[in-house]
């Protein structure tokens, strides 16, 4: 059955007004534009950031949408503006979404014999294809006991003896995780798995600070090397369009593609059914 989620928690004594302030300083838009996206005027709401006004709950809902905020979070800025939550959480294995769920099937399945999972917001695998399974029993010669990507990657018995550029790719795992959280601060969760993977041998202590505009890497492509085989691999993300249903909404596919001939044979031959 659909739940409604628990929304990420508003930090303390925060209501809408400043939920709204937040999430327009974080998309980088001015009273002003925001105010001609929704059709509203910039005092009005100035008004409603400062709380002279209180938003009905289909400006909140046009504010959202504009905003682009994720669904989460719009049923926290309703609760905050006083209206009950509006989106659903429904399991991956619920019927109602048996369909979306058969797409992700089907994405799996036609990324063998190269690895791809399915991730939720805090970076935990939910589903993957068998590809996925045997490219971590293979590199980790087990079955992997943990299920978090980031743990995973940075962990000293995961995967970071078997990555070759290790550095570079744990690096850019952090980046994301510090832009996750500079853009949803109340998000604890992502918090305290940031200041987990910090806390692990061999971090440098630079990565705890956040590179503000950093140059990005065009396309990283992650090496890994186990009994004299090399594998390169650079990734893709899917995410579906226009959700209306959080989990849906927080889902991300990623899929691994080879850099080279060299990995494209050595994962037919290794992963393939």
């Amino acid at each position: 059955m659909p739940t409604v989620p628990s929304p990420t928690a508003p930090p303390a004594g925060e209501g809408a007004g400043a939920l709204l302030r937040h999430w327009r300083t974080t998309r980088r838009l001015s009273q002003l534009d925001l105010a001609l996206t929704t059709g509203t005027s910039a005092r009005h709401l100035s008004c409603l950031e400062t709380g002279r006004s209180q938003p009905s709950r289909e400006m909140v809902l046009r504010l959202a949408n504009a905003l682009e905020i994720p669904l989460r979070e719009r049923n926290a800025l309703l609760l905050a503006a006083g209206y009950a939550p509006r989106y659903y959480e429904t399991g991956l294995a619920a019927p109602e979404i048996a369909q979306q769920r058969s797409a992700i099937e089907l994405i799996l399945r036609h990324q063998e014999p190269y690895p791809a999972i399915v991730m939720d917001r805090h970076w935990n695998v939910r589903m993957g294809n068998q590809a996925a399974a045997r490219f971590t029993r293979f590199l980790l010669g087990a079955d992997p006991a943990e299920s978090n990507v980031i743990r995973l990657s940075l962990h000293p018995n995961g995967l970071r003896s078997v990555t070759v550029n290790w550095e570079e790719t744990a690096e850019d795992l952090i980046r994301h995780l510090h832009h996750q959280i500079a853009a949803l601060p109340s998000d604890v969760g992502a918090k305290e798995l940031l200041e987990e993977v910090l806390g692990y041998p061999g971090i440098p202590a630079r990565w705890r600070i956040r590179e503000v505009g950093a140059p990005a890497t065009p396309l990283l492509t992650t090496v890994f090397r186990k009994d004299g085989v090399e594998l390169r691999y650079f990734s893709t993300i899917t995410t579906f369009a226009t959700p209306r249903d959080v989990t849906l909404d927080e889902l991300r596919i990623e899929c691994a593609f080879p850099a080279d001939e060299a990995t494209a044979a050595a994962s037919r031959e290794l992963f393939g059914s």
